[in-house]
């Protein structure tokens, strides 16, 4: 029943934040769920359920792996909510608080998905919710930004919908009967017949490359990520870090439980060129963007990319670097909060989000100019923080598989990644402060409530690479045995 909750309690207080009057005190509803739902995702984290045979959605290994964290995400996000809302009381939060309660209730249904349907329907879902989160400003921008990334997001969805019948397809000419349930699918796929599993290979590979598109654009990776730019740019911070660490984490999922059927199958080598493919190419591409683009904003959604690529080409790599790329999840997700919400604050100081146009941060927000080159050097991958670690490890992976080339490329695309974002951050947190920030003399209001988020997540991140607790530990590993039973 606590795996329903996680679920159903988003939702039913998303109806109250709706019909909640006030609009100065809706937002503390978010951390009141915020804490509940975590309380609920860690307790199952610690004691999870038994996954009962042919359910449509469960608490499985893999939710196991990555649920707590999104929840604990949502819980740091939400706190940063209540003070966001306040600064911006000239815009209505109804939609606002509303939208993020049922995102995270699909984002809790996604990732415990267990049916191939119920996975797209929650994905569905949540790129709708996401549409007035990215419109919360009302600008010309946000409104274009919205725009694309429903057509993008949508165009990537119904791919994966297409892929979904083909998928289902493959099954019935393998011999199944319309079960769509992952674990009734890899059970077909493992006992077909060699004349079934000919019929059903070429509707395989269909489905695989219809939902490695889907999902990989809802996951940001090059060349589908062109919605990501816009989207995070103009999104305030508390929705760039949700999507950043919440939404690509529930397309990645979705991308990990199609690829275990896909190898139960038989197309294991096929699943795992075509991940490290569109894993290198998002990182090398992402580096490119990185170098030239002035937009410190922008700057994370490139950044966004070139992790989803790491994680892709860890998942290309087998057990070890499975668990790898799992931890990668919460490394990423809980460093990349910070950034987006301390680049949040500079943007209200600044008044703009271009290196021509702002400078001298450290002087007009000095804590989040801190907590942003903090946060720079813990994203890309500097001891001792969590992505050091998880990076480390997904390239002695790619070592011990005999993939020296493609390390070598990882590496090289991670250097330039750092050179870009380094030339950025010091630009624009250096100098004097420009005209646009120099409308009054007095520093940026820097509020408990906009600035202990940022922290807090950073301590999570150098916590996760000092101190990685061993039930986490224990918990990927058991992800990674079920998703690639051979090392």
């Amino acid at each position: 029943m606590k795996e329903i909750a996680l679920i159903a309690l988003p939702l039913i207080f998303a109806a109250a934040a709706f019909a909640w009057p006030d609009e100065r005190s809706r937002p503390r509803l978010l951390p009141i769920v915020g804490t509940l739902h975590a309380v609920l995702a860690f307790w199952l984290l610690i004691d999870p359920p038994a996954l009962a045979a042919h359910a449509w959605f469960g608490f499985d290994p893999l939710a196991r792996a990555v649920l707590p964290m999104v929840s604990l995400l949502f819980l740091v996000c939400s706190m940063y909510g209540v003070t966001y809302l306040q600064i911006r009381a000239e815009r209505k939060n109804r939609i606002f608080v509303t939208a993020l309660l049922v995102m995270l209730g699909l984002l809790s249904l996604a990732l415990q998905a267990q049916n191939l349907g119920v996975l797209w329907v929650a994905a569905e879902a949540t790129t709708l919710v996401t549409v007035p989160l990215l419109h919360f400003n009302g600008t010309g921008r946000a409104f274009e930004a919205s725009w694309k990334y429903l057509l993008v997001g949508g165009t990537g969805i119904a791919l994966s919908l297409l892929g979904s019948f083909c998928l289902g397809y493959a099954s019935l000419m393998g011999g199944g009967d319309g079960d769509l349930t992952f674990s009734s699918l890899n059970a077909l796929f493992i006992q077909m017949t060699p004349v079934k599993a000919v019929l059903a290979h070429p509707w395989l590979v269909t489905a695989w490359v219809l939902l490695i598109a889907g999902y990989g654009t809802k996951m940001g990776l090059a060349p589908m990520h062109t919605w990501k730019p816009d989207a995070y740019g103009e999104a305030p911070g508390i929705v760039g870090a949700l999507l950043a660490g919440g939404t690509t984490t529930m397309a990645f999922v979705a991308i990990l439980r199609v690829k275990q059927v896909v190898d139960a199958a038989g197309g294991g080598a096929m699943t795992e060129r075509t991940l490290l493919a569109f894993g290198l190419f998002s990182m090398f591409a992402a580096a490119l963007f990185l170098l030239g683009t002035p937009d410190y904003k922008r700057m994370l959604a490139y950044s966004s990319v070139e992790h989803m690529g790491i994680l892709t080409v860890g998942a290309a790599l087998g057990g070890a670097g499975l668990w790898a790329a799992l931890f990668h999840v919460w490394t990423n997700a809980l460093t990349k909060g910070s950034m987006f919400l301390s680049a949040g604050n500079i943007r209200r100081a600044a008044g703009a989000q271009t290196e021509d146009k702002v400078s001298g941060m450290a002087w007009r927000t000095p804590g989040s100019a801190r907590l942003f080159i903090v946060g720079l050097f813990a994203v890309t991958a500097c001891p001792p923080f969590g992505v050091f670690f998880s990076e480390l490890q997904i390239l002695l992976a790619a070592f011990k598989t005999g993939n020296v080339l493609a390390a070598t490329v990882f590496l090289g695309c991670l250097l330039f990644a750092f050179f870009g974002m380094t030339r950025l951050v010091f630009a624009i947190v250096d100098g004097r402060p420009r005209a646009a920030a120099r409308k009054t003399h007095e520093r940026f209001p820097e509020l408990p409530g906009i600035i202990v988020p940022p922290l807090l997540f950073l301590a999570l991140s150098l916590w996760l690479g000092l101190a990685t607790p061993p039930l986490l530990h224990h918990v990927w590993v058991a992800a990674a045995k079920i998703l690639s039973p051979t090392p």
